[in-house]
């Protein structure tokens, strides 16, 4: 018997990101037992937007009041252990590794500054409860988000060369967050199969001046099991975030909602290993002052059970 055991998006307040790659890797045995994931995400973050709207760059006149923002690519590696205790517990730990190259100009300058940051991010531990009916597809998950991910990172070429890179840039918000998430799945028919779920991240304090928004992720699937060792899957990936506070919040260019459409497979590469490919295509974006955005996300990944 296979159960879902959903998982914690690599999401980022400057992107949103919100799949779903547990649930795209077949799931995991509700026999107790560990299993290990890596995934990596790509995605270059070179729109500007307004609201809902693209906000053109020649329509800004240099040196401006305001950041104007070049370019953000992302290179992310999400390294994954997950342990079941029993039929009812089990508990899971996240670890991204973070590569983000950043241009901006910054208010007040003409020319652009530059980042490349690398390094651990934030620490992810979520234990869940599965025993809320005879299947174990409902489910509960609480955890909590570690402040392990640097955020002192500097700007390294530029006229802000030395400057700290804004907050929600940074490697880790510095903050210990709560997450709080419900999950729900089974079966349409013997080849179809649905997952539904849902995770809040709350900042439980501030820290040197900062606190990130809270926010929400929402993804719905199915999945078609009708093609053997492949797997075709759907996705809609819902995050929405709320505005950063303190000193050194972006408050005016922080917070905003989005919905993507992820269609992706899975493959069973052998009777431990499994792959899975997603692309993320945004079907909305709406975003507080102005904020990059990608226009593509990629993640490709392994589950292996040892």
């Amino acid at each position: 018997m296979l159960a879902l055991v959903p998982g914690i998006a690599s999401a980022c307040s400057t992107c949103g990101c919100s799949l779903n790659s547990d649930w795209s890797s077949q799931g995991y045995a509700t026999t107790s037992g560990l299993h290990l994931s890596i995934r990596q995400d790509y995605f270059n973050q070179s729109q500007l937007r307004s609201g809902s709207d693209a906000a053109p760059r020649d329509a800004f006149t240099y040196p401006t009041e305001q950041e104007v923002q070049r370019v953000t690519i992302n290179r992310n590696t999400l390294l994954g252990a997950d342990y079941n205790f029993s039929r009812y517990w089990g508990l899971s730990v996240q670890l991204p590794y973070m590569d983000r190259y950043h241009q901006t100009t910054a208010e007040g300058d003409t020319a652009l500054s530059t980042s490349d940051t690398r390094g651990i991010g934030d620490l992810r531990v979520v234990a869940r409860y599965q025993g809320l009916s005879p299947d174990a597809g409902l489910g509960l998950q609480f955890g909590i988000k570690l402040p392990t991910g640097s955020f002192k990172q500097t700007f390294i070429e530029g006229p802000q060369t030395g400057a700290l890179l804004d907050r929600g840039l940074q490697l880790g918000t510095g903050t210990t967050d709560a997450l709080l998430g419900v999950y729900k799945f089974g079966y349409l028919s013997a080849q179809v199969s649905y997952f539904g779920q849902a995770m809040a991240q709350i900042a439980l304090d501030a820290r040197d001046h900062f606190r990130p928004g809270n926010s929400i992720n929402v993804n719905f699937g199915v999945r078609y099991l009708g093609m053997g060792r492949v797997t075709p899957q759907m996705q809609l990936n819902l995050h929405s975030e709320q505005r950063e506070s303190g000193a050194l919040a972006d408050r005016k260019n922080s917070g905003a909602t989005f919905a993507y459409l992820s269609p992706g497979i899975s493959m069973k590469l052998s009777r431990r290993l499994d792959a899975f490919a997603f692309v993320q295509f945004p079907v909305w974006q709406h975003v507080i002052g102005l904020q990059l955005e990608p226009r593509r996300l990629w993640s490709l990944g392994l589950l292996y059970r040892p």
